[in-house]
């Protein structure tokens, strides 16, 4: 099983449930950025008991093996459940628990459901402007330098760029921000 198909039965998985949903990860990345590789499929769900997050992993249960532990994000707290894809090449599925982070909460609510030609397939994804802010507030170095990617490839004149300073300075993330805009390649 590929990753793109394995994002389309997790997404088959939520929309079955009735779980309001939304992929993130290199998925949105590759969306508004260079596209690259993966090898993990990142869904945050929406979810108000632990329900409905058994019976999105009961329903992949065929594909991906669920260690049944929960995890952190270290750096939001937020509650994660990993999986692997059973095959012999693994892939790794996060699911994300939606939870009262500001940030987090605005990301959601303003998802889009556009065609991903990487999935073939109509979906939630986060915009371009929330890709950028939460790969600044990451701070990893390929963290960085996608969010560099998604201002280049999406221009800064087509992004709400008020939206993008006003997370990254209630962040602290400001600097990074600068630091992207000044490692865009002049054209």
């Amino acid at each position: 099983m590929t990753v793109e198909l394995l994002a389309a039965a997790v997404i088959d998985a939520c929309e079955a449930e009735g779980i309001k949903h939304m992929l993130t990860g290199a998925f949105a990345f590759n969306l508004y950025g260079i596209p690259r590789a993966t090898k993990d499929v990142d869904v945050v769900l929406s979810v108000e008991s632990s329900g409905p997050m058994e019976r999105v992993i009961a329903r992949l249960d065929p594909v991906v093996e669920f260690n049944g532990q929960v995890q952190f994000d270290t750096l939001t707290w937020g509650r994660r459940l990993v999986g692997v894809a059973r095959q012999k090449s693994p892939i790794k599925v996060e699911l994300f628990e939606l939870f009262d982070d500001p940030f987090v909460m605005s990301q959601f609510e303003r998802r889009r459901q556009l065609f991903s030609k990487q999935i073939n397939r109509t979906t939630w994804l986060p915009t371009a402007e929330d890709v950028i802010v939460q790969k600044l507030r990451w701070g990893r170095s390929k963290d960085l330098n996608d969010a560099r990617d998604v201002l280049a490839v999406q221009g800064t004149e087509t992004l709400d760029m008020a939206y993008v300073e006003g997370w990254c300075a209630k962040h602290g993330t400001a600097t990074r921000l600068a630091d992207a805009l000044a490692g865009i390649p002049p054209l």
